[in-house]
């Protein structure tokens, strides 16, 4: 199906600025970051179009890129170069293709493509050729790279050098152990506790959320510019597509731990629940009243104003699991007597919670897989727009999609990552209805996580080999489900839609690297989590103030430099730099937002 060629190619997906004046060409444009110059010339004695789709775009349509008149005419055009193109030269006068050619283009590069007979004139060819060889894309990344490492090797021989030669207080505070910490981290320090013990809280649960933390700051300040650190145009995973489920599993994982220590206080359920009910309504309150709004946006208007939002789907997400763990998850392990079942444990005692689970993850398949969608076929999880051969334009999402746009209206996200690729005009929201079923599954990952360490307590191997279990079973799930591939898997790894595989896939990650800190932090003490521990125990406060101020300066600024990514990379780490500075002072100053 080819109609959908003559699509508007204004969106910035490639952005268009031809000239064509009888063989003379003029001057081309001046290029930007991720841009490169093709210069198409005719020679035939016919016009042609030149069609262009994206690589990572699947099953789309292909695109008018430009016309080149006839006889020996020129015109120039300025491409997108983040992904590789497959571009093909036609005839409109007989419907014939020419060539074809993928390539992918670098940054700053100017090429041409002749377009031209040689011996003979019934088999037109294409001659390519680089008039400027383009710019390193990734050198900015690999320098930024090399300081990092520099800086964190000097980072971890400093207690050394204090050790020896007596350096500053302040290097000491800096990299050595601070407080100690316990495993049931429900105190932002360590405090004394009953006789002379001093509780230790979990250091690599803080060390993970200031990781998910910082790296969340550096996405959402546009990670550089480079398109693996924002999210993925629709099916894939990149960097921007691993925090959020990450902080998902680290509520599971503090929800176990923390009702615990309640548990232990004596406060009942009653004031338990008074508890977390008062927290969700400050989430919601916090993700509805002021992140999705900014005084940039101008008056408040209820027209555009987002329902749906990051905080609303953890508030949601924490009220959730709390419920499950306040009804049937206060039950004191290890248990004393051994039984048959003992080695699962903490699988078979929270039976009522499995359950719950399944329920909602039933839920979610017979929803998105069986629910009928006006014009779309059943089950559809594809982007819609000119993808799928442009047979559902206004299916984005599915179920998911519809549901969201019947109970919201126009009262959501407007600007998923797959309109610019796939040419989308329905709004998608990726912290819908639907995700947040699956939201409430990867948290119930990160509970299985807490009572791993609460029931094997001070059996390291034991808890290790679990994680490790679970780390195998989740990516053997999400391998089978997605067939490892991109788009062809029975349910692809999709951060929009928060699908099965996603979740697999995510909780594999999310041992992985919580097992990973639990080793060097707790277990060796290698390591003391800085810096990533001190936004870790200041998550809320960082994660509103960098939402609220992180667009104004000193944080970002109006970038002047725009023709390669070092301006854009220099503030996107510059400013989660200073946010990290600003966790540790409030550490320091011992500080520390909760709710």
């Amino acid at each position: 199906m080819e109609s959908g060629r003559f699509l508007p190619t204004t969106l910035t997906m490639l952005i268009l600025i031809t000239s064509s004046c009888g063989g003379h060409l003029k001057s081309g444009p001046a290029l930007k970051m991720d841009q490169a110059l093709i210069t198409f010339h005719n020679k035939l004695p016919e016009e042609v179009e030149v069609l262009f789709i994206s690589d990572y775009c699947y099953k789309c349509l292909y695109q008018l890129l430009i016309s080149v008149n006839a006889r020996n005419n020129s015109a120039f055009v300025v491409i997108n170069t983040k992904f590789t193109l497959t571009m093909r030269v036609e005839s409109q006068a007989k419907n014939a293709t020419f060539c074809r050619w993928s390539q992918a283009y670098g940054e700053g590069g100017h090429y041409s493509v002749w377009i031209q007979t040689l011996e003979d004139p019934s088999n037109p060819t294409c001659i390519h050729t680089v008039n400027k060889r383009p710019n390193n894309t990734y050198l900015p990344i690999v320098v930024a790279a090399l300081l990092l490492a520099i800086i964190s090797l000097l980072y971890a021989v400093a207690p050394s050098i204090n050790r020896k030669c007596g350096t500053s207080k302040f290097i000491k505070t800096i990299c050595c152990h601070g407080p100690q910490y316990s495993t049931d981290n429900d105190r932002p320090q360590g405090s004394e506790a009953e006789g002379n013990t001093k509780p230790t809280r979990l250091r690599s649960l803080d060390t993970f959320r200031g990781f998910s933390l910082t790296v969340m700051i550096f996405v959402n300040y546009g990670g550089g510019g480079y398109w693996f650190f924002q999210h993925a145009p629709w099916n894939g995973l990149t960097v921007a597509d691993l925090v959020m489920p990450w902080f998902v599993f680290i509520i599971g994982t503090s929800v176990v731990l923390l009702f615990r220590s309640m548990q232990r206080r004596g406060i009942n359920r009653m004031q338990l629940l008074r508890k977390i009910s008062w927290r969700t309504v400050i989430l919601l309150l916090l993700g509805f009243c002021f992140l999705n709004y900014s005084p940039r946006d101008g008056p408040l208007s209820w027209s555009w104003l987002r329902i749906p939002g990051v905080l609303q789907r953890l508030g949601f997400t924490y009220f959730a699991l709390s419920l499950m763990q306040i009804f049937w998850g206060q039950i004191e392990i290890p248990l004393r007597e051994y039984h048959w079942w003992s080695p699962l444990q903490d699988v078979l005692l929270y039976w009522p919670q499995w359950l719950t689970v399944i329920l909602l993850e039933a839920l979610w398949l017979c929803i998105t897989f069986l629910m009928p969608v006006p014009h779309c076929p059943t089950g559809y999880l594809g982007p819609g727009g000119i993808g799928d051969n442009g047979l559902y334009p206004n299916c984005t999402g599915g179920a998911a999609g519809y549901i969201d746009r019947w109970i919201f209206g126009d009262n959501m996200y407007r600007y998923p990552s797959c309109r610019e690729m796939y040419r989308t005009t329905q709004p998608f929201d990726p912290e819908g209805v639907l995700g947040t079923i699956n939201s409430v599954v990867m948290g119930f990952m990160g509970m299985q996580a807490g009572k791993i360490i609460i029931t094997y307590k001070g059996e390291n191997v034991r808890i290790l080999c679990r994680f490790l279990v679970w780390v195998i079973i989740l990516g053997i799930s999400a391998a089978i489900l997605s067939k490892c591939t991109r788009d062809g898997g029975f349910i692809p790894v999709n951060k929009n839609l928060w699908s099965l595989s996603y979740v697999m896939c995510m909780g594999c990650f999310s041992f992985l690297l919580l097992g990973g800190m639990y080793i060097v932090t707790d277990v060796k003490g290698w390591w003391g989590g800085q810096p990533f521990i001190y936004p870790g125990m200041n998550s809320i406060f960082v994660y509103v103030g960098h939402s609220l101020l992180g667009f104004y300066f000193p944080f970002s600024w109006e970038m002047r430099f725009q023709q390669s990514h070092w301006e854009w990379l220099f503030q996107s780490l510059w400013g989660t730099t200073l946010w990290v500075l600003i966790a540790h002072l409030l550490y320091r100053k011992k500080f520390f937002l909760k709710i």
